[in-house]
């Protein structure tokens, strides 16, 4: 079952051209899932699971794969759903998540399939901010969520949003008298709380946009409107995997523009894989940062910030 991922180090080709790869599987229903392919590290027949005493519902256990103790998450449990109860008939998707590796509990493995950002969707307005959901797409007509895998492991493990009181103090001192402005990109609800929440505590004022296309669509209508972007907003804050236009596409169009080309771009993502590190040097951005470290965040914001201060002094 690991072969139906081998190569992805060779699909980084994708990235850069608005293009992914989804691992579709099921759980305790028909309903068809996908996961970023880039995300994954081996999908593999449910190992035996040692139960945890103590430990949040949502997870089944922990299984030893590859001399490794990893948590396993009941995936159909964690949306809401019932939980997958044939486990020795199903699979596990191991991943890398914000610094961390964990696995999925899933009924099924379907396939990977080759897709483009732009058919990637964001989720109907009326399922509302208590789904899993941070896109959709389709295939032969039939149905793909993407579940927004961030909220999952927040409600079961937590999330740190606090910035260290010694940066907090620090920066906050030096965003006094120029407070900033920044946009921040990004399909996670989590994730956009977390990054809206850490930039409050350090002086920063934000304004949120769930996907790449809706963040170049304010940087144009700012534009539009007469605004040098350049000095109303410090920087740009971007997720790299996002429905419509994913994180390197944005940065490469907003480099492409001559009215937004000197704006300072971080791209922050929960894929922490090494191909980010030169992706960012191929498509213009600034720098970029695995998530989710309120300090690491903070210091890397504050600097580029500096940066932009030099740039344009009062």
């Amino acid at each position: 079952m690991a072969s139906i991922i081998d190569g992805v180090d060779q699909r980084t080709q994708l990235v850069g051209h608005n293009r992914l790869e989804l691992l579709l599987f099921r759980l305790d229903s028909n309903q068809l899932y996908g996961i970023n392919v880039f995300k994954v590290k081996e999908a593999t027949p449910c190992p035996k699971l040692t139960k945890l005493p103590h430990s949040h519902p949502v997870i089944a256990g922990a299984a030893h794969i590859r001399g490794q103790a990893i948590s396993i998450f009941d995936l159909s449990q964690g949306i809401g759903g019932k939980p997958i109860e044939d486990i020795k008939q199903s699979f596990v998707i191991i991943t890398e998540y914000n610094r961390s590796i964990q696995g999925f509990l899933v009924s099924e493995i379907v396939r990977i399939i080759n897709t483009s950002w732009e058919d990637i969707l964001p989720p109907p307005s009326a399922s509302g901010n208590s789904n899993y959901m941070t896109a959709i797409t389709r295939l032969d007509d039939e149905l793909i969520q993407i579940i927004d895998v961030e909220k999952v492991m927040a409600e079961v493990v937590g999330s740190d949003e606090l910035v260290s009181e010694e940066l907090v103090e620090s920066f906050s001192a030096q965003n006094i008298e120029r407070r900033p402005h920044i946009l921040v990109a990004d399909d996670s609800s989590v994730a956009r709380k977390q990054v809206q929440r850490a930039m409050e505590q350090i002086g920063i004022d934000t304004t949120i946009v769930r996907d790449g296309k809706e963040a170049l669509d304010q940087l144009n209508a700012w534009v539009e409107q007469g605004i040098d972007v350049k000095n109303h907003i410090s920087m740009l804050i971007s997720d790299i995997e996002m429905p419509e236009m994913d994180g390197y596409t944005l940065t490469a169009e907003v480099r492409r523009n001559p009215d937004l080309k000197d704006i300072k771009i971080l791209l922050h993502s929960s894929m922490s894989g090494t191909f980010n590190n030169t992706m960012i040097k191929q498509v213009g951005a600034d720098k970029f940062i695995p998530k989710f470290s309120p300090d690491e965040l903070a210091v890397a914001v504050q600097d580029l910030i500096e940066e932009w201060r030099e740039d344009h002094p009062q």
